[in-house]
């Protein structure tokens, strides 16, 4: 593709990732590409993703260098444009970014040449019964070791606002929109709703709504299941509920997941892919489901997630399954697929470079 101007996002608190942005910078330069760094903490305030990517001059390429949270920041703002997303990992698990820090300029080289796929990655929106602020003596607590909060969100433009279908709040998660209780000694009580049915009420430390992307991040945590991020759909997953029904659901993409703040329960937090958006107090409500827009991120190789699953959760075997035999072969197949398999996804031996396939 044509690169006409990326827009860096760094951890500046990882050497390897301040390395890498010279790299890309250098990378840049030789091929007379313009490039922006995109500072998500800019004079010690944060902004909209509209005005973010604005002041980066509209880049049609977001690199992000970090690890997980790094690609969340830059995946917003690449929703925001619709602009490609490339993941370069410095982190711990790595379950998002896609390429070894060390082959930074080998990836931008492939992209440049078209040697690329792209990812089409479910996001959430919701709308709610009211605005979403954080109250100013909770957002000068939360300051202790952080960075300051995400400004409100704002309402989409063009969007019906009534009183059944609250108000579309232009926000967009790639992991999970979270409820959860702000007192430590109380939990909160949510109705939670599915295609418009209640489900159950719950009281609970928190309730979430996870996309397939974030279903290995806090609802993994939870107990909630791992799903393929090719999937389309909903993943519910309560966090410590005080019933015996403790299980997740799989909704359907086209089913909405709705959660009210009940009358006897305290206050609760909306948390956007990690990051503390606002809180609601009994009688609100928050509705979950699908954004119109997909995040369109850069794969540079075939995808093995279970791969990638049982390398990052150090996955091993139980010790009565081999104990007396022969392990489970890693690749089960060398050939060909046949023509009746042909539209299946299944890897096909190891790669001929030797390195796994991500």
């Amino acid at each position: 593709m044509t690169v006409g101007r990326i827009g860096l996002v760094v951890h500046g608190g990882r050497a390897e990732a301040v390395d890498a942005a010279r790299t890309v910078r250098a990378w840049c330069a030789e091929h007379a590409v313009q490039y922006a760094d995109i500072d998500v903490w800019q004079d010690g305030g944060r902004r909209h993703a509209r005005d973010e990517v604005d002041s980066a001059g509209d880049p049609d390429l977001i690199v992000t260098l970090g690890g997980d949270g790094t690609f969340l920041r830059g995946a917003r703002l690449a929703a925001e444009n619709d602009a490609l997303v490339l993941g370069v990992d410095v982190g711990r698990v790595g379950f998002l970014t896609e390429v070894p820090v060390t082959l930074v300029r080998q990836a931008l080289d492939a992209v440049r040449q078209n040697r690329f796929s792209v990812d089409h990655r479910m996001l959430l929106t919701l709308r709610a019964s009211r605005r979403l602020e954080v109250p100013p003596e909770m957002e000068a607590l939360t300051r202790y070791g952080r960075g300051p909060l995400l400004p409100p969100p704002q309402v989409r433009a063009h969007c019906e606002v009534c009183d059944d279908w609250g108000i579309p709040l232009n926000v967009m998660a790639l992991n999970d929109v979270v409820l959860e209780k702000l007192a430590r000694d109380r939990q909160v009580s949510v109705g939670v709703y599915l295609a418009g049915r209640l489900l159950a009420s719950y009281s609970a430390d928190a309730l979430l709504v996870a996309t397939p992307t974030g279903s290995t991040a806090y609802s993994f945590a939870a107990g909630g299941p791992v799903v393929s991020p090719r999937a389309e759909a909903l993943v519910f997953t309560p966090v410590a509920p005080h019933m015996a029904f403790n299980r997740s659901v799989v909704a359907a993409p086209d089913e909405p997941v709705a959660l009210k703040v009940l009358e006897r329960s305290g206050q609760a937090a909306v948390s956007i892919d990690g990051q503390l958006r606002g809180v609601l107090y009994p009688g609100d409500w928050i509705g979950v489901y699908p954004a119109p827009r997909r995040l369109r991120a850069i794969r540079l190789g075939p995808m093995d997630f279970y791969g990638r699953l049982r390398e990052r959760m150090k996955l091993t075997d139980a010790p009565a399954a081999v104990v007396d035999g022969t392990p489970a072969p890693l690749w089960p197949v060398t050939t060909p697929r046949p023509d009746d398999l042909a539209h299946l996804a299944l890897p096909i031996g190891p790669p001929a470079d030797g390195r796994r396939h991500t």
